[in-house]
Formats: C-alpha cells, sequence, structure tokens
C-alpha cells in the first residue's frame, strides 16, 4: 500500500507538513546573529592559529544557502588565506 502510495503524484498532507518545517527550519538555522557568526569566527581562527600562520584580516565566514537532494541547507563558508604552516 505504501508503495502505490508513493507513485502518485500528489504528496499527503503529511509529506507537505514534514517539508513545510524542514524549511522553517533551514530558515532558522540559516540566520545566524552576527554575534554568534563572530564567536565562531574567533574560535575557527583560535584553532587553525595553532597549526598554520593566518591573515586574519581577510578572514571571509558567512553562512549560505546549498541546494542539494533534500533541498536547500545552510552553510558555513569560509575563506582563509593562509600564510604560512606552522
Amino acid at each position: 500500500m505504501e508503495f502505490l502510495r508513493k507513485l502518485s503524484s500528489r504528496p499527503t498532507p503529511k509529506e507537505v507538513a514534514k517539508d513545510r518545517l524542514k524549511l522553517i527550519l533551514i530558515h532558522d538555522r540559516g540566520d545566524l546573529p552576527h554575534e554568534t557568526l563572530e564567536k565562531i569566527r574567533m574560535e575557527i581562527l583560535e584553532v587553525l592559529s595553532k597549526y598554520i600562520e593566518i591573515d586574519s584580516e581577510d578572514v571571509e565566514i558567512a553562512v549560505s544557502k546549498t541546494e542539494n537532494v533534500e533541498g536547500n541547507n545552510p552553510a558555513l563558508v569560509a575563506n582563509i588565506p593562509i600564510k604560512n604552516i606552522k
């Protein structure tokens, strides 16, 4: 019976609600407050500086949306220029 339901072109109300909830969660998770993003940036730089010399002035860290099979998901994107490896 489940197999036949999946063949139908119309999603069930349960599937629609689940998809809507996923979109809401993705939106909420993707909108990080500036303070939180700055804390993440500082912690990443702190850990990386143990192993490499970083040009901290040119570091770019942002949250963006990426598309995959499941839909749009937030992703942390970082551009961290390396001066030297310790």
